[in-house]
């Protein structure tokens, strides 16, 4: 005898390596739910960028479907209530799902099992998203890690993450459940399209991320240990968008990149660097699951009382672009016109931010949150308080970057701030990253005036950095 199920899609949409699926598929007909909930997480409901993620990612999972003969429903508001009425619907006798992390995920999957218990259905949720349950990794003392090292090394005396599964055989229901339409979510920009050309940046769906991996692999893999922190070369895998909505899962990318560890031994050291980078991304998945108020407050209890500044007229000018450091300003336009940022242009501006301009992470944290398509409420909340030197294993506050020191370094060449701050593009290298210093007629000559075609500094480097460091030292005697 078969049961119909339901498989409850979240941030896993993909149909392979899914055990929570797989399972559903055994017990019989599978109904494939996404329930879009615009109020969930409150201020972490779902950014602009992401929504725009979302109906991509959305489309390819129905194609996926659809060359199965299935179907994904489409339902909307609060998800217990529409699993709980789509299994009254449908006489589904299951629901399954992948386990997610987020503050209010516990909570919600706590709720849907004791509301589907009272109607005789079953609830169960599978691991997918991580390679480690947060349980699972924990100090000598039971307790969980707060910095990343130790963390990542007792990820690897673990045994090594099961193999990947495939998309199992599935079967439909004779009657479907009546769906809301993809379009009726509304979630791409019209008026305006501020994403217009996105289609042509990225292809969002599990083709798609599958795809990226394998070009990753392939060809620039091997540049990453050290590639990865020049923001003008191709040396990063540009995956992140695809880990967050679970367009391939964790444990594919694991396995792939043994693979190519394998294949080339030489690139051994890079590949390391890059499953490193994997394990930021769980690293961050345990601590907000384990102290859920991460994304809110301070970690380091200290910076509750930081005297951060108020100047919204300087936060607006790096929100635009328009601080008149290049390199900070290159990094700002790339988010906005691409929804993305290299990772080592995003230590500088969020540094920029909270030090230069001594303004709230979070206000950086919500602004990352509505304008990346990679949005992962863990990793944007942790990278955010490291930078700001508030979070678990935080970059100590007085590491403040040079804007200019770290655009000389890391794109001495120009190419990526060239591409993104043209106004500055015909300046000499040697005053591309500080235009303040160009002689008059060197300005003149790159169709450069400061103060109308480029803005001056909004603030003095030196300046500024003494001014961080004297708002730290406002903290060093509290005995919290």
């Amino acid at each position: 005898m078969s049961d119909t199920s339901i498989f409850w899609f979240r941030h896993d949409l993909r149909l392979t390596d899914l055990p929570g699926l797989v399972a559903a598929a055994q017990r019989g007909p599978v109904i494939p739910v996404f329930i879009f909930d615009d109020r969930l997480g409150g201020d972490w409901a779902i950014g602009g960028a992401s929504r725009w993620w979302l109906h991509y990612s959305l489309a390819s999972l129905e194609s996926s479907l659809k060359q199965r003969n299935g179907r994904l429903v489409i339902r909307t508001g609060d998800s217990v209530t529409a699993l709980a009425t789509l299994a009254e619907e449908t006489g589904a006798t299951s629901v399954f799902c992948s386990r997610q992390y987020q503050p209010w995920a516990d909570p919600q999957e706590r709720q849907l099992k004791t509301t589907l218990e009272r109607q005789g259905v079953t609830f169960k949720r599978y691991p997918g998203t991580l390679l480690f349950e947060p349980e699972a990794i924990t100090t000598g003392g039971g307790t969980p890690f707060k910095v990343f090292t130790p963390f990542w090394r007792a990820c690897l005396k673990q045994p090594e993450p099961s193999f990947p599964v495939d998309v199992p055989k599935l079967q439909f229901p004779e009657q479907w459940p009546t769906s809301v339409a993809l379009e009726e979510l509304a979630l791409r920009p019209t008026a305006p399209n501020w994403a217009e050309g996105w289609e042509a940046l990225w292809r969002p769906g599990e083709q798609g991320a599958g795809d990226a991996l394998a070009a990753f692999l392939q060809a620039r893999v091997q540049h990453y240990g050290e590639g990865r922190d020049f923001p003008g070369e191709p040396n990063t895998s540009r995956l992140s968008p695809y880990l967050k909505f679970g367009e391939i899962s964790p444990r594919q990318v694991w396995w792939a990149a043994q693979e190519k560890r394998r294949a080339a031994p030489e690139n051994a050291s890079a590949i390391d660097k890059f499953l490193s980078e994997i394990g930021w991304r769980e690293f961050c998945n345990h601590l907000v699951s384990q102290f859920p108020a991460m994304p809110d407050s301070a970690f380091n209890p200290k910076f509750e009382h930081f005297p951060w500044a108020t100047d919204r007229e300087k936060l607006r000018a790096w929100q635009r672009g328009q601080t008149g450091y290049p390199i900070v300003d290159a990094g700002m336009r790339e988010l906005w016109q691409t929804g993305f940022m290299h990772n080592r242009v995003r230590m500088v501006v969020a540094s920029f931010l909270t030090k230069h301009l001594l303004s709230h992470w979070r206000e950086g944290e919500l602004w990352f949150w509505d304008c990346l398509l990679d949005a992962d409420l863990a990793s944007n909340a942790c990278s955010w308080q490291w930078v700001g030197g508030s979070g678990a294993d935080a970059s100590p506050y007085f590491r403040i970057f040079n804007p200019v020191a770290q655009g000389e370094k890391f794109d001495k060449d120009g190419s990526y701030t060239r591409r993104w701050v043209p106004e500055v593009a015909d300046l000499p290298d040697k005053y591309l990253h500080k235009p303040w210093e160009a002689p008059p007629l060197v300005l003149q000559s790159a169709g450069v005036t400061l103060g109308s075609s480029y803005p001056r500094p909004i603030v003095d480097h030196k300046t500024a950095r003494e001014a961080a460091l004297a708002a730290y030292g406002t903290l060093k005697n509290l005995a919290l």
